[in-house]
């Protein structure tokens, strides 16, 4: 494995100093696809640029969506009504889970970069065309179809609220305010998808961020409108506004890439059929794994009402540095491991998977422990004001520290699927994620009468051993994918994860006797907390020789240098 790429998975964890141009240059992609070969160096510096710039578009996006949470949770805090717009929310979130973003995106971007890889570019937006409006058209009449069987579909979702008939209408008209976002992002998937095959990541990596933008000016400006019981549709009015600006941000940016779309259905060409034929079984997988969060709203409800929406809350803080790093990571790997597939290079693509696996054991294992140590004084800090009260903090706080387990597995299972739908094997994974979701559901059936800890502990237990059977899997058809070297390295990790634990605790407990809980008190006690925990993390791992942790140093050292002597 070429060191400049062992540099480049890393850089997730770096900030990229400037943004992506967004016309990138014209000789890129062009001489790789006239059949010009990338030296090691070459690839790892674009890569880490690549994805040093949407892990630092994401986290931004992450922050966003943070901060749009704890507006939210001052506006709604973990009231039924909020738990009614996480279920309504949560319905067309799997439907697009089905038919949009990975799902679409995992079929579409193997056939779509093999086209380009073999310089039919216009075959490759024939074949963007056609799906386009297939999408259009099969998700339309889903559309109008769901509109109608709402209340029948809710019903379903959430047997809790059948004897409070407030809760009932919220979340049957929030469901039909929010379905038409499955059709839009669907769409906008086709888009991002060939702006990632062409390596193009600054665009779509900011929409997130500007969605997040608009739907915290919509809960300020437009939730006032309504009357108290029905302030939450303002929140689903700004998430389907947001979600159409999403879709409209990047289409300029695929002008100039030697295509356009057209007005074609050909739904016979063979391409079109193999991007659907890999769709299902990605779709059926994802569908799948992205049904744990409506389990999870359903055993809630049986909880209490209160219970979605603490579990949701804790799942907003989960999704932060899920989205830095492994997200990033998976992103911007995926179509390298896609080319190196097309390639026949199984050797390059097995290296690439592996290596970003330790890097997400790396950025994630801290990350965990940092949510379980300090679970409730990051709740605090985050939502409690207004609407949100102690008592809402110590159900979030537990629903979290049961989440940040599945951390680390959830990052590499991410990962594992990508190198599935790159090698074009995607009924394996498929299989994994009913097994996944049988697991779930039998673990959350059984313990969901212990509270919302339980309920997680369904969708943690299932999510650890779909990773390590994906690894299995993994291992037997790549012939094999680095796991000792990785338990190694992990072993040591885990070494500094402890010391992290430790050194964190104390500096909050110390911090928060000495300094009170005024939100600047609360925000320098975290703060400092997690700033000490990760640096003696960091010293740990060093002086036990992780190689990741050199791979960083010596990556951001070159940044300081190169910036010193510019």
């Amino acid at each position: 494995m070429s060191r400049g790429w062992l540099r480049s998975v890393t850089a997730a964890a770096a900030y990229y100093s400037g943004p992506v141009p967004a016309t990138e240059p014209a000789a890129a992609t062009p001489a790789r696809e006239a059949g010009e070969v990338e030296s090691p160096s070459q690839r790892g510096r674009r890569l880490a640029v690549n994805t040093a710039f949407f892990s630092a578009a994401t986290g931004a996006s992450r922050i966003a969506g943070l901060v749009r949470e704890i507006v939210a949770a001052k506006y709604f805090g973990v009231s039924g009504a909020m738990s009614s717009f996480t279920i309504a929310f949560q319905v067309p979130n799997l439907v697009r889970a089905l038919f949009a973003d990975a799902a679409l995106q995992g079929a579409f971007v193997p056939v779509f970069t093999e086209l380009l890889e073999k310089g039919r570019r216009r075959e490759a937006f024939r074949v963007a065309s056609s799906l386009f409006l297939l999408i259009l058209l099969a998700l339309g009449a889903l559309t109008l179809l769901f509109e109608l069987v709402a209340p029948l579909a809710m019903k379903l979702v959430a047997p809790g609220f059948d004897d409070d008939p407030l809760l009932k209408e919220l979340t049957v008209t929030m469901g039909r305010i929010l379905f038409p976002t499955v059709l839009i992002l669907a769409l906008s998937g086709v888009i991002v998808g060939m702006l990632n095959s062409f390596e193009h990541f600054s665009v779509p990596a900011l929409a997130p961020l500007v969605w997040n933008i608009v739907i915290i000016g919509g809960l300020v400006g437009v939730t006032p409108l309504f009357d108290p019981q029905h302030e939450i549709y303002g929140y689903a009015w700004a998430v389907l506004a947001a979600t159409f600006i999403q879709f409209l941000l990047p289409i300029p940016w695929l002008r100039g890439r030697g295509g356009r779309f057209t007005l074609t259905l050909d739904w016979r060409n063979p391409n079109v059929t193999r991007v659907l034929r890999l769709m299902l079984p990605v779709t059926i997988a994802l569908g799948l794994i992205n049904f744990s969060l409506l389990i999870n709203s359903f055993f809630g409800t049986l909880v209490s009402d209160e219970a979605p929406a603490a579990i949701d809350k804790a799942f907003r803080i989960y999704q932060l540095p899920q989205g830095v790093f492994s997200i990033a990571i998976a992103t911007v790997v995926f179509p390298t491991l896609a080319r190196f597939a097309a390639r026949g290079e199984h050797d390059n693509l097995r290296a690439t998977m592996a290596n970003g696996m330790r890097q997400i054991f790396m950025l994630l294992i801290p990350s965990a422990v940092i949510m379980a140590v300090l679970a409730v004084p990051i709740t605090r800090l985050i939502y409690q004001r207004g609407e949100f009260t102690a008592e809402s903090t110590h159900l979030v706080a537990t629903a979290m520290a049961w989440w940040s387990i599945s951390l680390p597995f959830q990052g590499v299972s991410l990962l594992f699927s990508r190198t599935f739908f790159s090698i074009q094997r995607p009924w394996v994974t498929t299989a994994l994620s009913g097994a996944n979701l049988a697991v779930n559901v039998a673990v959350a059936a059984a313990l969901y009468p212990l509270g919302v800890g339980g309920v997680v502990l369904g969708t943690v237990v299932a999510t650890v051993a779909m990773t390590v059977a994906q690894g299995y899997m993994l291992r037997r058809i790549l012939g094999g994918i680095e796991g000792g070297r990785t338990l190694d390295a992990v072993l040591r990790m885990l070494a500094g994860a402890a010391v992290l634990a430790a050194v964190s605790f104390a500096a909050w407990w110390g911090l928060d006797h000495a300094l009170g809980r005024a939100l600047w008190a609360q925000a320098v006690s975290v703060g400092v907390a997690i700033g000490a925990g990760l640096a003696a993390y960091a010293a740990v791992v060093w002086a036990l020789g992780v190689r990741e942790a050199r791979q960083i140093w010596s990556l951001l050292g070159g940044r300081l240098r190169r910036g010193a002597a510019a």
